[in-house]
């Protein structure tokens, strides 16, 4: 309206004045908001097919024209042929182009592939408990994982209450996980970010950490079961080390050997027992008087329990216990 006011104050010749100027304004913005609303979902891609078509339409319109098929037609009735030429080809080409996908195009450029060069980035969203954890950062380091590592600055501020803490568990756990940050950082192959969201009206860590995911499209690393749960329920992505650590837990099978050390007594009588580096609990069969000591066994069976696997075995070329068992 603006600009139609002042086109009749610049020139009168052309809009006889100020009103007809606003009225002229307001009615071209109108036409631009109504185009506006028409193109909604009209991408680049199909506006790219539309004239590629129109002009492949206009092209073969063109040619028809100038074949010479329509020499003997009256002037009168020839350009009535030449509108519906131009105007059914350009439509059908527009039509055509359209409809078709991306693959059809390389019949006609056969050696011309267009590849998105705006990848997502990959987004890593790490909990407390996973920092704190600290096998993450190994698996980083490791080449593993490859992404954005983002860190909600909700998480930090929780690390940094913990390494303040009075008592000296959570103290120590804080540290811990402001350490493994600074490890994770240090790695230049992948990016560290503080994300600065939050969510205020939830005061449950747990509940930010699945919204930002869910918001973000991040997978949320978590050693929380609880929370990995909420989080399979909200189909978030999600991956807990722990699981990971299962998955990657070497397999013992019936018939190996490997070096052990037996640490305690067995529940049976002249049983020892050990422990594998992941935890996993070796008995010995006479085993009970090479407490202390480093031993080669020999797997017999393994039994399934709901705590775990219990690896049954014997001593291999069994010598004598030392004289201070």
């Amino acid at each position: 309206m603006l600009a139609g006011f002042a086109i009749s104050q610049v020139r009168p010749d052309f809009i006889e004045n100020g009103r007809l100027g606003m009225v002229i304004g307001f009615g071209f913005g109108g036409l631009l908001v109504a185009i506006d609303e028409m193109l909604k979902g009209f991408s680049l891609r199909a506006f790219s097919a539309a004239t590629f078509g129109l002009m492949l339409g206009t092209l073969i319109a063109w040619m028809i024209d100038r074949s010479g098929l329509f020499v003997h037609v009256e002037e009168a009735t020839l350009w009535m042929i030449r509108l519906c030429l131009f105007v059914g080809f350009g439509y059908i080409g527009m039509v055509l182009a359209m409809r078709s996908n991306k693959e059809d195009f390389s019949l006609i450029i056969p050696y011309v592939r267009f590849a998105s060069q705006n990848k997502p980035d990959n987004l890593l969203l790490l909990d407390t408990s996973v920092i704190v954890d600290g096998r993450i950062a190994d698996i980083i380091e490791s080449n593993f994982l490859e992404g954005v590592v983002v860190v909600p600055r909700f998480v930090l501020r929780e690390l940094h209450q913990l390494s303040d803490s009075s008592d000296s568990i959570k103290r120590s756990r804080g540290k811990r996980g402001l350490e493994t940050l600074s490890r994770i950082q240090r790695n230049s192959r992948n990016e560290v970010k503080i994300h600065e969201g939050d969510f205020p009206e939830d005061k449950d860590v747990d509940s930010k950490l699945v919204k930002l995911a869910k918001a973000t499209g991040a997978k949320l690393f978590t050693n929380d079961f609880n929370l990995g749960k909420i989080a399979e329920l909200q189909s978030v992505k999600h991956v807990s080390m722990n699981d990971l650590a299962l998955a990657l837990k070497p397999v013992i099978l019936p018939g190996e050997t490997f070096s052990l050390k037996i640490v305690r007594d067995g529940k049976d009588k002249g049983q020892g027992v050990g422990f594998l580096p992941d935890g996993t609990m070796v008995v010995v069969n006479n085993g009970h008087g090479h407490i202390g000591e480093k031993v080669e066994v020999h797997v017999l069976n393994l039994l399934q329990t709901g705590a775990g696997v219990i690896v049954f075995t014997e001593i291999r070329n069994p010598h004598p216990p030392s004289a201070g068992a």
